[in-house]
């Protein structure tokens, strides 16, 4: 089985990508278990270019097939903030909930009808010669009142699904894999994995 290193350190992210890639066939591996330390950060203007910055870096320096994402929230009377800056918004040391909360302070009295929000993830794949393809999936919900729930992680808390009366915190792991924006980004690279992988066997007889 082929190794595909996910280029992240968050814990929540690679076990959630251990789920939603199962049974890919590709052995899927982080920097920490290779002893790896990358350093590549986003200082794009997008989705695209931070997941495709922190892919070809991982790709190079591992020597391996490289997965990465970049992922936000957008909302509505923010005019679409804080996009790809959502893990910086407050300050890189803030935690999720000081973000949150600042998120929660400048909607304060904002209806719920005007609280619209989308989660964005774009994956970028890349492989060591610097081919890179990319997979995008989006959520649409509402910015909660207040957090509610203990599962996910960043901003899942507070995103809430109007259809299922819940936030995504409050969802299990099979119920947000499903209708996530990572879980639909996800779906697309599964083919292009399975794509990928199928070229890389040929090249090898």
């Amino acid at each position: 089985m082929c190794n595909l290193l996910l280029a992240t350190n968050n814990a929540g992210k690679a076990a959630e990508y251990r789920q939603l890639l199962a049974s890919c066939g590709w052995e899927l591996v982080t920097p920490g278990e290779l002893g790896l330390s990358l350093s590549a950060e986003e200082t794009g203007d997008t989705y695209e270019e931070n997941a495709t910055l922190k892919a070809i870096e991982a790709a190079q320096v591992s020597g391996l097939y490289a997965l990465a994402d970049d992922s936000g929230l957008e909302v509505d009377a923010l005019a679409g903030e804080p996009g790809p800056r959502a893990a910086r918004f407050g300050g890189e040391e803030a935690t999720y909930q000081e973000k949150m909360s600042l998120l929660l302070e400048h909607l304060e009295g904002v209806p719920a009808s005007e609280r619209g929000c989308r989660f964005v993830c774009v994956i970028a794949i890349a492989d060591p010669q610097g081919g890179v393809r990319l997979c995008r999936g989006e959520c649409k919900g509402l910015v909660a009142e207040a957090p509610q729930g203990e599962g996910g992680f960043g901003y899942d808390p507070i995103f809430y699904l109007p259809e299922r009366g819940l936030t995504m915190a409050q969802l299990s792991a099979e119920e947000k894999n499903a209708i996530s924006h990572r879980g639909r980004a996800a779906q697309a690279a599964r083919q292009v994995l399975k794509e990928l992988l199928h070229e890389y066997q040929l090249s090898q007889e």
